[in-house]
């Protein structure tokens, strides 16, 4: 712990009486001064020739507005609507209207498809703009522009045998949400088309009740949980133009997942990521489309897991079509290896106990690769960082004791827009070189009014985990006037799951948080040892024992912080939502002598209730460890339960059911437990509009209830 942590207790009592505070006006309504904080420029698109077009301010007292700017000379440039329009929008646009297909081309419509009782999904043009594929009713079709003519693929599609379309598991947990549940790839030279075949036959039906009319209704889902039946999937290429299936050789039956796949860049091959159930055995095979013979290129055991990451994360192929870029976490830290495109290991590029989190791209003239990276400065930051291929000279390219945690870069890998922060400095974006020279600030979020009031901001302070091995993150905002000898409650903010941390050194100031310092609360988010900040080494303690070592983690901090003599012990309130809501239900219940008061939303409660692929990674199968799958189980400690639980939850949440909430508070009426419910008619694995408002009020409420113990001021609620 650095000396200086403990001190920063006395900070924010100078800053007030440096500086004005903020109405309670303004931080009741969210209303701020006038210049407070400005709108963040935005990079909208690179367009070449050392030229982008940008949303932002051209001067401090001008507006925000598009601009060209060209990098070179640094001066703007002429610019229209129309170009911003025909810049960032394609020319072709397909869309699905009434459940058919409609071309767009240069503000006309055209229609391409009649049949509206069968809804077209996910269409997608090939490479070359001739043809259209997409689904229709789980089978694949593609359509060709010029002649009109639309080819359907496959014959046996049904609700559950999905061809092109991918089933729900591979949808939450493989492929992710952002995919819309498309499974085919078009191949660079628009000749082919892969896609999966998954067949659900026997993979169990869970019923998700909607209220809605006279009698509701129930929604279906496919959903394998931990230990049941999974899909199968296999791998298939066909022609645009003519019926006729390849598959690709591998045998459904087996227990194993298929990753987002990646073409060659010359279309000859389609590299497929492969892993068994077990989640150990990675394999990534180049794939034939002509005759689906595979061939292995890469081969990777861990032991504890490997997760399937998108195709763009996994490997990067080089334009000579005879090298790789593959990441890899199997030292304990996610690093760069250059290969073969046959799998020969050619040298590693990157080494060290830090995590690279992507590759933005490969400039092979210059052989030098631009990657993001955590923890080579420091695990609360992220930064821009350029390597050679051979692994020589790495260089930082972004600047200062700032998080750049988002990064833009030009197609050319000329020029990188970095949005960057610490939590005492808003956001600004700047434009840097591939040298990391500055070539153009766009702006900032800090208005020119920000510096005259006293502003409640976090620190973070690192605590030493119980065995020593890990310097854990928190973060912290204090009250606005710490008094000596005064306890205060605690409030945390934590979400827990594998390398998904919530401590960063960014610019995260609001009016609730600065509204809640005011009314006497510490507010504190928590990471773990498995949170990202100690690589694959801090993550790999979690396997088969999911919230074991997150919960000593976090029980540690809330000592060190119960031993600085500030923290009402009575009032330490713990929230979060999903696998954060498991981390509260948990706490609450096997480790009430800690935690008093907590908001559980959409929480596992059991991970024999949760699906497959996601759990079997971190737990293997309930089968393989019941010990795990026991101890992990909110049920078996709700004897323990003492404090003030709210569980909340949507009624058709398809991703964490309702059966897990449900089957806690049935545990908690049978022990004859008190704790408070919500639930929410219709909502998902969240929820906004008039509903998202009930529950932020709802949460509200509840902390003055229990922490404050008096009224909600007026106007606080929404």
């Amino acid at each position: 712990m650095k000396k200086y942590a403990w001190a920063a207790l006395l900070l924010p009592i100078s800053l007030f009486a440096q500086k004005q505070a903020l109405s309670d006006e303004a931080l009741i309504s969210g209303k701020l001064p006038e210049n407070f904080l400005n709108p963040l420029p935005r990079v909208l698109k690179w367009t070449g020739d050392d030229k982008v077009i940008v949303n932002m301010k051209p001067s401090p007292s001008e507006n925000q507005q598009n601009l060209m700017l060209n990098l070179k000379t640094g001066k703007r440039e002429d610019f229209s609507s129309d170009l911003l329009t025909k810049t960032i929008q394609p020319r072709l646009q397909v869309t699905v209207k009434n459940g058919d297909l409609y071309l767009l081309s240069e503000g006309t419509e055209k229609r391409l498809t009649n049949d509206p009782e069968k809804v077209e999904k996910n269409p997608t043009f090939s490479p070359d703009s001739n043809y259209i594929a997409y689904t229709k009713e789980n089978d694949l079709y593609a359509y060709h522009l010029k002649s009109g003519k639309e080819v359907r693929h496959t014959q046996d599609g049904t609700k559950t045998i999905l061809n092109g379309y991918a089933t729900w598991v591979y949808w939450e947990e493989i492929f992710g949400r952002g995919t819309a549940f498309r499974a085919f790839w078009w191949s660079p030279d628009s000749k082919t088309l892969a896609f999966m075949r998954f067949d659900e036959t026997k993979t169990p039906m869970f019923p998700i009740y909607s209220s809605t009319g006279q009698y509701g209704f129930l929604e279906e889902t496919r959903y394998p949980k931990a230990g049941g039946n999974n899909p199968t999937a296999k791998i298939g290429f066909v022609q645009p133009d003519t019926p006729g299936i390849t598959w690709a050789d591998f045998n459904e039956q087996d227990e194993q997942y298929f990753g987002w796949p990646k073409w060659t860049l010359d279309g000859s091959g389609l590299m497929v990521q492969w892993i068994n159930r077990g989640n150990d055995h990675l394999k990534i095979y180049n794939v034939s489309p002509k005759n689906g013979q595979k061939k292995l290129v890469y081969e990777e055991t861990q032991k504890e897991w490997i997760s399937i990451d998108e195709a763009d994360e996994r490997l990067t192929l080089l334009d000579s079509g005879k090298e790789m870029v593959i990441i890899s976490d199997k030292t304990g830290w996610k690093q760069l290896y250059l290969y073969s495109i046959d799998g020969k290991l050619i040298n590693k590029i990157t080494d060290g106990k830090y995590t690279v989190t992507r590759v933005f791209g490969i400039d092979q003239k210059e052989k030098v690769v631009y990657f993001h990276a955590r923890g080579i400065e420091n695990s609360a930051r992220f930064d821009l960082y350029r390597v050679g291929l051979d692994g020589k000279n790495l260089k930082r390219l972004t600047f200062g004791d700032y998080n750049h945690r988002q990064i833009s870069a030009s197609p050319d890998l000329k020029y990188f827009a970095t949005t960057y922060s610490n939590t005492r400095t808003p956001m600004a974006v700047t434009i840097l070189d591939r040298t990391g020279k500055r070539v153009k600030e766009l702006g900032t979020a800090k208005g020119d009014e920000l510096d005259k009031y006293a502003l409640n901001l976090p620190e973070i302070v690192r605590v030493k985990s119980n065995d020593g091995k890990f310097d854990l993150p928190m973060s912290i905002v204090y009250p606005e006037k710490m008094e000596a000898g005064k306890k205060y409650p605690l409030m945390i903010s934590i979400y827990g799951g594998p390398d998904a941390g919530t401590v960063y050194d960014q610019w995260g100031w609001s009016p609730r948080s600065q509204w809640m310092a005011r009314e006497g609360v510490i507010q504190v988010a928590l990471d773990h040892r498995a949170s990202g900040h100690f690589g694959k080494e801090g993550v790999a303690y979690m396997h088969r024992n999911l919230s074991k070592y997150e919960m000593e983690d976090y029980i540690t901090q809330v000592k060190y912080l119960i031993s600085k003599g500030i923290i009402d012990e009575n009032k330490i309130f713990i929230t979060g939502f999903s696998y954060g809501g498991y981390m509260t239900a948990i706490a609450l219940t096997k480790h009430a002598d800690v935690f008093t008061h907590g908001i559980a939303g959409g929480s596992v409660t059991d991970w024999s209730l949760y699906d497959s692929a996601y759990t079997e990674r971190f737990m293997d199968t309930p089968q393989e460890n019941p010990e795990g799958y026991k101890n992990g189980n909110v049920m078996n400690f709700v004897d323990r339960y003492k404090g003030k639980l709210l569980i909340v939850h949507g009624t058709m949440d398809d991703n964490v059911h309702l059966q897990n909430s449900i089957q806690l508070i049935d545990a908690l009426q049978e022990k004859n437990k008190d704790f408070e419910m919500m639930f929410y008619p219709g909502g998902r694995h969240g929820w906004g509009g008039n509903k998202g408002v009930h529950y932020s009020n709802l949460q509200t409420k509840f902390i003055y209830k229990h922490l404050l113990e008096k009224p909600v001021p007026k106007g606080l609620l929404r």
